[in-house]
């Protein structure tokens, strides 16, 4: 619903990108060097992919997340922690 949200994602210097929609974000709607975190994971076919034209994007950027592989890691590991931290106060 933003309006003009080309514009605003090439004025970002960080994009953290979790939007629902498959490879939404393109080349054109970034500036060079940009660091993208695509939290997006979406089926399409028989694959998964981001929210970020990984193929178009990555040309430009100084660092980018892929998808698989990027931040669902991270998502589980960090699930684990908390789930370990609740069982740890629960006894408590």
């Amino acid at each position: 619903r933003t309006k003009d949200l080309p514009t605003i994602l090439r004025s970002a210097d960080i994009l953290i990108v979790a939007i629902g929609k498959p490879n939404f974000v393109t080349s054109s709607m970034v500036k060079d060097n940009v660091v993208i975190i695509d939290v997006g994971i979406n089926r399409v076919e028989d694959k998964l992919i981001g929210d970020v034209d990984y193929q178009s994007v990555s040309k430009k950027v100084s660092l980018i997340t892929p998808v698989p592989g990027g931040v669902g890691p991270m998502t589980i590991a960090m699930l684990m922690a908390n789930t370990l931290q609740a069982f740890k106060n629960s006894l408590s």
